[in-house]
């Protein structure tokens, strides 16, 4: 079942537990590449390790909202990174998105990223983006509707480890990067 813009419009942190387990879908000429959701990092905005702790930009204006659209922007000039948008529309909120367990379109998500081995698929920010075919184009798009998609199904995560975030200089001492115990082989660093 889609996710309502409700189940967006809440705490981030409390948003970016609950997308654990979550099937990310993306569907497009080549085919369908799905995955599910073990890895995530929420981002707050008076967070100064946040895209919007200085405010609206032409960059992260889809980071305020409103709530349940893909923010996806360019970094290191190679990268893109998959964002979710969260909490009312203008607070600047949003959950990255680390790492997939890979479960469909494994054979093109492996094309797209030049290796084989399931596990270095997804584990990554960047990484999922280019081995599910995610670009800017995206940015700001609704969840709840194709191509891109975030479906729940009945698989549960089970214990979930709170982490300091990791790819930032500021804020690091937060323990908002999180991800399911049992799900530890996928994620982007163990």
């Amino acid at each position: 079942m889609s996710l309502p813009r409700s189940f967006y419009e809440r705490d981030t942190v409390a948003v970016a537990r609950d997308l654990l387990g979550c099937l990310l879908i993306h569907q497009e000429k080549a085919g369908t590449a799905a995955g599910r959701i073990v890895e995530a990092e929420a981002y707050l905005k008076d967070d100064p390790a946040s895209h919007s702790s200085r405010g609206i930009t032409k960059r992260n204006a889809p980071m305020f909202g409103p709530p349940g659209l893909a923010y996806v922007y360019f970094t290191y000039g190679n990268h893109w990174c998959l964002n979710f948008v969260t909490a009312p529309k203008g607070h600047g909120e949003a959950v990255l998105i680390r790492a997939l367990e890979p479960l469909e379109g494994l054979d093109a998500m492996a094309r797209r990223r030049g290796r084989a081995a399931p596990r270095d698929l997804l584990s990554g920010p960047g990484k999922i983006c280019q081995a599910m075919g995610i670009d800017g184009s995206l940015n700001g798009h609704p969840l709840a509707l194709p191509p891109l998609t975030l479906l729940r199904d009945r698989w549960e995560p089970g214990e979930i480890a709170a982490r300091p975030r990791i790819g930032i200089s500021q804020s690091v001492d937060k323990p908002w990067r999180l991800y399911p115990v049992r799900s530890r082989e996928w994620v982007s660093r163990r």
